[in-house]
């Protein structure tokens, strides 16, 4: 799936939403305000359904919320297909770490949301990586990497962020992000 929002509409869009989306991450404000785009946009694939997606998901200090509707399909739980509503936080750290490793491939993305049905699930198959409590159940939570980053500088550059929890997982070939509290862990 590829979306693109018509500037025009997007700007109707954010007009009539009156939507605030002001970033609550500092390091992350701090690393989109200095010398980013208006527009702040991400493009993605889903290592398990193949799709792809690109779109401006914010305006300024706005987000648009036809977007945030796409991307919380995009990020949606790929076993049950259930749709989750994800923290538009965790799009400005992606935004930021993009800017600041200035990669231009999309996203690969392993896991978005994910229900509590399906946590549970993939934590009675064991392998480890799968909290009780997973922040992926709560949309606040994304497993990623980007073609061309070595994971380790991935990682790095999350964690100089200090925007949320940052997991690495080099045997399974992704970093986990979150918007939760600030903190780090190899799995």
């Amino acid at each position: 799936m590829t979306r693109k929002i018509d500037a025009t509409r997007r700007r109707f869009l954010m007009a009539a939403s009156g939507a605030t989306g002001l970033c609550a991450f500092p390091a992350v404000a701090r690393a989109i305000t200095l010398g980013s785009a208006l527009e702040r946009d991400l493009s993605m694939i889903h290592t398990h359904t193949h799709e792809k997606i690109q779109l401006t998901y914010a305006v300024g200090s706005r987000y648009v919320p036809e977007a945030l509707t796409g991307l919380d399909h995009f990020l949606r739980d790929h076993y049950s297909g259930l749709v989750g509503s994800m923290d538009p936080g965790l799009y400005d750290i992606m935004y930021a770490l993009r800017m600041s490793l200035k990669a231009r491939s999309p996203y690969q993305i392993i896991s978005g949301y994910r229900s509590p049905h399906t946590n549970e699930r993939l934590r009675a198959r064991g392998g480890g990586g799968v909290a009780r409590r997973s922040l992926h159940m709560d949309g606040k939570a994304v497993d990623l990497r980007i073609p061309g980053v070595p994971l380790k500088e991935l990682r790095d550059a999350a964690l100089e962020l200090r925007s949320g929890g940052v997991g690495f997982y080099p045997g399974s070939d992704f970093v986990h992000v979150d918007t939760g509290k600030v903190r780090s862990w190899n799995g």
